[in-house]
């Protein structure tokens, strides 16, 4: 099995698929890894440090593309070079199924057996495969250390002949693994934190971590399978605006995590509740690049509203880009040992696997994934 890395071509993106210590792991398989010259760059990894790890190293990329059975990536591949892939390769990346229909009809069309890293089932088998929750564990610290180096306070109390500062108020809405991170971070660096969820069942986990649960009764609400919140009804969704707007006004960082698999991510700051906020205060949105739980966040910028600074930035991971991709790496290469025929020394799909029924987006040239298939 010949499986290729390819530098990732998406506009500020640098992470990278594989770091050497999974090529190692790999290889090790009887794996024969291609990574293209210069893979490693954005992290300083160098194609020397590659190669001792047992990587080919490859200057043709289209060459490299159309010869190999397996392609890892991070992001999803760019619609001109789908067809560059043979038919019967294996693509296997974060793809974002549900907005680029594009993308995966070209696969489907080019026989391109698809994994969509992003479609992972939440279950324990597949807890080391998990690239979302790996990558929302970094951006939830990143979102903190963002909001600390645009306040102009610090977070901790601190007593001095010069007066007592007073600790920050941090408000995390969303509680899953950024929203849990970030409570960490923030309380690390001293800052009084509150967090909100629709699931009451995250409340200990909240309190385990030295935060307040804020706790708003909105009748039945519950999880999804991917365990992400469920959508809201609109009269719930006033209700939590109602209580988040009196704690958002309280709060010096407001950080928003809160995400719908597979759907628009839902306004819950909106710009009336900035507009109550103090001045000087900073909004993370991390939900900006599936649509923005802030009315008036925009992605890759910086907005002011009376005084309150609005941060959307996307790529949260890349901005620790290093150990965003050791992370990811290790999620990978933990996906390619669990199906890796030892006999065969190759790759194989096992249709009785879990994990392939909730990764799998294109298989025989067909679109198989029950909330992917036409009409859904």
């Amino acid at each position: 099995m010949r499986a290729f890395v390819p530098r990732e071509t998406q506009s500020g993106e640098s992470r990278v698929a594989l770091v050497p210590d999974a090529v190692q792991r790999l290889v090790g398989l009887g794996a024969e890894i291609a990574i293209e010259a210069g893979l490693g760059g954005p992290i300083s990894i160098s194609d020397e440090v590659y190669e001792k790890a047992g990587a080919q190293i490859c200057s043709d990329r289209e060459s490299a593309l159309r010869s190999s059975d397996v392609v890892l990536r991070v992001r999803k591949p760019p619609l001109d070079e789908i067809g560059f892939l043979k038919r019967g390769c294996i693509h296997v990346s974060l793809l974002d199924a549900f907005n680029e229909r594009e993308v995966v009809r070209a696969l489907a069309a080019g026989g391109i057996s698809t994994i969509g890293l992003e479609m992972l089932p939440r279950i324990t088998l597949a807890q080391k495969m998990d690239v979302l929750s790996s990558q929302a564990s970094l951006a939830g610290y990143v979102a903190v250390i963002t909001a600390a180096s645009t306040i102009d306070r610090i977070f901790p109390m601190m007593m001095t002949p010069a007066g007592t500062l007073k600790p920050l108020r941090v408000f995390i809405i969303g509680v899953g693994v950024a929203g849990l991170q970030a409570i960490a971070t923030a309380k690390r660096l001293g800052a009084r934190v509150e967090a909100f969820d629709t699931r009451p069942a995250v409340e200990e986990q909240v309190h385990s971590l030295g935060a307040k649960f804020v706790k708003v009764d909105l009748g039945e609400t519950g999880e999804t399978a991917q365990g992400y919140a469920r959508e809201l009804t609109a009269e719930q969704l006033a209700k939590q605006r109602e209580v988040m707007a009196r704690h958002c006004a309280k709060a010096d960082v407001v950080i928003t995590t809160a995400q719908i698999f597979g759907k628009k991510a839902p306004v819950i700051v909106t710009t009336q509740m900035i507009e109550q906020m103090q001045p000087g205060s900073v909004i993370v949105d991390m939900a900006v690049e599936s649509g923005g739980n802030v009315e008036a966040s925009k992605p890759d910028e910086v907005v002011q509203l009376n005084g309150v600074r609005v941060i959307g930035f996307g790529n949260l991971p890349g901005r620790v880009a290093r150990h965003a991709s050791e992370m990811y790496s290790n999620n990978l290469a933990s996906l390619l040992e669990h199906f890796w025929d030892k006999e065969a020394k190759t790759f194989k799909f096992n249709q009785e696997d879990e994990t392939v029924t909730g990764t799998c987006v294109v298989r025989d040239g067909q679109v198989v994934h029950p909330q992917l298939k036409e009409g859904n």
